[in-house]
């Protein structure tokens, strides 16, 4: 499925279209991958809707792609044809920048993007360096195992740049795709600390509690406790500026979006530094992930038990998943695209 420049608009239904192409080839050090499946993220809508810019048009979008190796390069180690293996947002990164040493390849001024720099996987196949594909633990299926390329890698990293201790309150900021993964993340890290959820919508809430959230309530609402650290998934600023409120003197909110929509940014005009910043509190960003969020979030995922809601639809729905996702409906968890068997 390509996006077309003249495709792009935040004010259209999102418009990819099916088309032919030949099938990839293997770089010296790269796999081809025959795809299984492809997760749904809200960055392939930032894409779509133009808010995120890709380094050429047509681009296949799709960074949550789990697959089987279906050719190799000369020069490929670490896979054998046929091996199922998942590709994620990080598609390469130079390797030798003070980022990249310093293991914050995430942060590489030549960091490629898959399904934004390159073709992704809304697609029968798909090309990576071998360096940056992941075995995928066979107690996860592929539709489990999609989700956690991007939604759980980035929700890893999230909660990580927290600085939570066990038994600090945790805030979560809007309830899809990644911060029903973080919940599940955070309980089974720090199983003393309570989970507070701001979400918009009752469906949401409900969700957020079945899953062993503390207490959920509306962006506005006040937490029972202050925050030590809050998350926020959200692709709007309100919730940021509400989120710090809720901040304990000296805590952390971690923004975890590619990009904020400028619908309301006018939002911002409501913060005040007395009330909302002082006493220390901080915003973190986060940007990207590196190959060791993707593998350390597998692992810990299937052996911890956690497993992303999906629901799963043909590719032929691309956009009608990613009109889903602009509205905000009724959604629990991930969406999943089936690719195999077109």
């Amino acid at each position: 499925m390509f996006l077309d420049r003249e495709r792009v608009s935040a004010d259209a239904r999102p418009a990819l279209r099916p088309a032919a192409a030949p099938a990839p080839e293997a770089a010296d050090d790269g796999l081809v991958v025959r795809v299984s499946v492809c997760g749904v993220c809200r960055t392939d809508l930032d894409l779509v809707e133009g808010r995120l810019t890709a380094s050429r048009y047509p681009v296949i979008p799709g960074h949550q792609i789990v697959g089987r190796v279906e050719a190799m390069g000369r020069d490929a180690r670490g896979f054998s044809i046929g091996d199922r293996v998942g590709v994620a947002w990080i598609h390469s990164a130079c390797g030798v920048c003070t980022w990249c040493v310093a293991g914050l390849e995430n942060l590489c001024p030549y960091f490629r993007a898959t399904g934004c720099d390159v073709d992704g996987g809304y697609a029968e196949y798909v090309a990576v360096p071998a360096a940056f594909a992941f075995a995928v633990p066979e107690e996860l299926t592929d539709e489990q195992a999609a989700p956690l390329l991007c939604a759980g890698a980035i929700g890893w990293r999230s909660l990580r740049l927290t600085n939570l201790r066990d038994g600090d309150p945790l805030g979560l900021t809007g309830f899809g795709a990644s911060a029903h993964l973080v919940l599940q993340l955070a309980r089974a890290l720090f199983p003393s600390s309570d989970i507070y959820v701001f979400a918009r919508s009752p469906a949401e809430r409900e969700f957020a509690l079945s899953l062993g959230a503390a207490w959920a309530g509306a962006t506005e609402e006040t937490p029972p406790v202050p925050m030590r650290a809050i998350i926020d998934t959200t692709p709007a600023w309100r919730p940021v500026v509400r989120a710090l409120r809720a901040l304990a003197p000296g805590g952390r909110l971690v923004i975890n979006a590619i990009r904020k929509s400028q619908q309301d940014v006018n939002e911002l005009t409501t913060l005040d530094y007395g009330r909302d910043l002082w006493m220390e509190r901080e915003v973190k960003s986060v940007a990207n992930v590196t190959r060791k969020d993707v593998a350390e979030m597998l692992a810990f995922a299937s052996s911890a038990g956690i497993r992303p809601r999906v629901a799963v639809a043909p590719l032929e729905q691309a956009n009608d998943a990613l009109s889903a996702l602009r509205s905000g409906g009724a959604i629990r968890g991930a969406q999943v695209l089936r690719v195999a068997g077109l």
